[in-house]
């Protein structure tokens, strides 16, 4: 067979390269996996690949191959007429770039994928297909190719074939090549039914998948499924879960919640999940806690929420940063989302004002900026703010910067030492407990650092 070979620059082949390693580090890790799962199967559960009395039949033909993706019945029920007909291998072979050790070159280079005919109709959704192979010996829980026909058909929320495979005894909770089982496959709304028909024929709930140890709770906190995150409750799923890297489904969607269009519906599931007892102080990935998450995020009413219930506002990651750093460095990223309110609220349930190397990222943003620099008794010396403000910004604010300017390495007023001092005896409460002190709105408003447009 002749291969197609051609030259790339050194700059290239180090980048294939570089994929080339990655590739083969992924497949030594589905190994491990494998070899891992196979020793620690669930006992209800199948092995991944059952023992076979005889070999498999491989098809790479392309009629077939037709019928089966196009879900031509007629012709399907023309091709697997006899019992046991239907247990083939699909093959199909693409070109793919591989490096070529004794050639020195990247060679194109033929790579088999196999699946087969029950995966492929299920998770086209071709239930007559389905049923049709089923009857002729299709087994609903081989998993040729690293996946079942279940995962297929739950991944595209193909109801009608969920239910067929399930009740011609497919197992709910079969693990694909990468350990995960059905239900955590179902990532979208339209999933739902799926998920209620996999739990009825006795998915395990808190299942957790064999290499992530994320459970179907993380996945729907992730993907801010509001009814599979209170289905999931409903049946005792575990709030507290952890994965491999340490975070709680509350974790993990406040992490994911990084999207405006997305924050009601972020917050209502990790509403439901602390009202069942998620912590909201588990550190997860890198030390980053749920409150370290959200104000990355800049998703202030889920700051709020977490603030609520108790997240602890000065818990550091493993890089050292504080909530509060964590909401100044991503201040020009949501200029849309009011930075400065989320800067203003975790200042005023107690968060220690951050170090002034953190000054550069807020600098750009003067009401964010204004909000910080009154949360200090005193403005250290320096400038080196200065440089992190677009031109642009700097005219457009100019009274403000000059007044910082003005006040650098100087005594503040009086006013203001007393507003420091009175914020320091209240700490943390100072949100809840300024509005009880009987005070006009406007003094107020001022201990809990409304930006004013200047600094004296």
């Amino acid at each position: 067979m002749s291969r197609e070979t051609f030259p790339f620059s050194a700059a290239t082949l180090r980048s294939l390269q570089q994929q080339r390693e990655q590739l083969e580090n992924e497949d030594r890790r589905r190994a491990v996996s494998r070899q891992c799962l196979s020793r620690r199967l669930l006992p209800n559960s199948r092995p991944l690949n059952p023992p076979s009395n005889r070999r498999h039949q491989y098809c790479r033909d392309a009629a077939i191959h037709n019928a089966l993706y196009t879900g031509d019945i007629e012709r399907i029920r023309g091709i697997f007429k006899e019992d046991g007909s239907a247990e083939i291998v699909v093959e199909t072979v693409s070109e793919e770039l591989q490096w070529s050790p004794e050639m020195g070159l990247w060679s194109l280079m033929p790579k088999k994928s196999h699946t087969t005919p029950l995966r492929i109709t299920a998770g086209r959704g071709y239930s007559d297909c389905v049923r049709h192979l089923i009857s002729r010996g299709a087994n609903p829980n081989s998993t040729v190719g690293g996946r079942g026909a279940l995962h297929e058909s739950c991944e595209g929320h193909h109801v009608e074939c969920t239910q067929l495979l399930l009740s011609r005894g497919a197992d709910p909770n079969l693990q694909s090549e990468d350990g995960l089982a059905p239900l955590h496959l179902c990532t979208t709304k339209e999933t739902l039914a799926c998920v209620k028909l996999l739990l009825e024929f006795g998915a395990i709930v808190n299942l957790p998948c064999h290499y992530t140890r994320a459970t179907p709770l993380h996945v729907a906190s992730v993907h801010r499924l509001e009814e599979h995150v209170a289905l999931y409750l409903s049946l005792d799923a575990n709030p507290c879960a952890r994965n491999r890297e340490g975070e709680t489904p509350l974790n993990a969607a406040c992490a994911a919640s990084d999207s405006p269009q997305h924050f009601g519906q972020y917050l209502r599931v990790a509403e439901m999940l602390m009202k069942l007892g998620a912590d909201p102080n588990t550190p997860g990935k890198k030390g980053h806690g749920p409150l370290h998450n959200a104000s990355s995020n800049c998703h202030l009413r889920l700051v709020q929420k977490l603030l609520d219930h108790g997240a602890s506002v000065n818990v550091t990651n493993s890089a050292g940063f504080t909530p509060l750093d964590c909401a100044l460095q991503v201040c020009s990223d949501y200029p849309e989302c009011q930075p400065h309110q989320l800067v203003q609220t975790l200042l005023n349930h107690g968060s220690t004002p951050s170090s002034v190397k953190m000054w550069r990222f807020c600098a750009a943003s003067p009401l964010t900026f204004e909000i910080l620099l009154n949360s200090y008794d005193r403005i250290p010396p320096g400038d080196f703010w200065v440089e992190a403000v677009p031109t642009e910004i700097w005219e457009e604010h100019r009274s403000f910067y000059e007044s910082v300017l003005q006040v650098v390495n100087q005594p503040r007023r009086l006013q203001h030492l007393a507003r420091c001092a009175v914020r320091k005896q209240h700490s943390g409460q100072c949100y809840r407990e300024m509005s009880h002190l009987g005070l006009p709105p406007a003094l107020t408003r001022y201990l809990l650092l409304h930006p004013e447009g200047f600094i004296h």
